[in-house]
């Protein structure tokens, strides 16, 4: 049986939400920071989670403090902020990053961390607020192996899939190595679909084509219900979001030093969007619409 822990939860959006409640599930003791941002928190409540102001107080009151916010500058501004986390944070409390990061960020944060008696790993996220709900995320973790041992049942209690891809850092690189494919595939698949409807072609004939074919997998299938309904619910990922991480992906190869052409090439496309709260299968619409 997993043993309850304290934890803490900064960031209570699509996907903070859905860690909340699958952890609550799961008997642990939930506690959480107070921001306009938190998707409607009544079911926590009653569950018996506690809000609380501030960083500060949400790390004094908790072992393991989990970061669910939108990337590295808001992941600096609740950690380092006068009333943030670093300001409360009990010796050897964990820090877990479940936010898209830029690796060399992450770095400069886990060495403040560590500095101020904390421990620091990041977890960053794939799958939708469905499956963060269900339980049934997917983690790519980067943290040393003692860590990742400790507070792998605590993960378990949120993902399903838990892949330890090496030290601190590890899993946000991988994170937008992974969030450039899936990307990269949506827009190849956008573009497709706009030149096959300008073609005449019908879009259960080219649904069968790629499924069957070279297009088949993940992607193509997070873009059928859009394809084939209008349905945009399979890919709950803004045009915003995109962007930034096609963004972080860019600043991440250019420190590496690594080409980055195709990468470029996508960035841009997010990039032309005006209507940034668009989901990703949206894309097509405006493609659509385009020469």
């Amino acid at each position: 049986m997993t043993t309850s822990r304290q934890v803490g939860i900064v960031g209570v959006g699509l996907m903070g939400h859905g860690i909340a409640s699958s952890l609550l599930r799961a008997g642990h003791q939930i506690c959480f920071l107070e921001h306009s941002g938190n998707q409607p928190v009544k079911d926590l409540l009653e569950a018996g989670a506690t809000p609380l102001s501030s960083g500060r107080e949400v790390a004094q009151s908790t072992d393991v403090v989990i970061l669910c916010v939108t990337g590295s500058p808001q992941v600096e501004a609740v950690l380092f902020e006068p009333n943030g986390i670093l300001a409360g944070l009990k010796p050897g409390c964990v820090v877990v990053d479940c936010s898209t990061a830029l690796p060399s960020s992450t770095e400069k944060v886990a060495a403040r961390v560590t500095e101020a008696g904390g421990r620091f790993m990041d977890a960053a996220m794939t799958r939708t607020p469905k499956e963060a709900a269900e339980g049934r995320l997917n983690l790519i973790v980067g943290a040393p192996n003692a860590l990742f041992d400790e507070t792998l049942p605590l993960l378990q209690g949120f993902a399903e899939n838990i892949a330890h891809a090496g030290d601190v850092g590890a899993g946000h690189t991988l994170k937008l190595l992974h969030n450039f494919v899936s990307l990269g595939f949506s827009a190849v698949l956008a573009e497709a679909t706009a030149a096959s409807r300008k073609a005449g072609i019908s879009d259960t004939a080219l649904l069968e084509v790629l499924g069957a074919g070279g297009g088949g997998g993940v992607v193509l299938e997070r873009l059928r219900p859009y394809i084939a309904e209008n349905d945009p619910s399979g890919f709950r990922f803004t045009v915003a979001n995109a962007s930034k991480d096609l963004g972080y992906y860019h600043t991440m190869t250019n420190e590496l030093g690594v080409e980055r052409g195709v990468a470029g090439a996508v960035h841009a496309l997010y990039s032309s969007i005006d209507d940034t709260t668009l989901a990703v299968p949206e894309v097509i619409g405006v493609l659509e619409q385009r020469r």
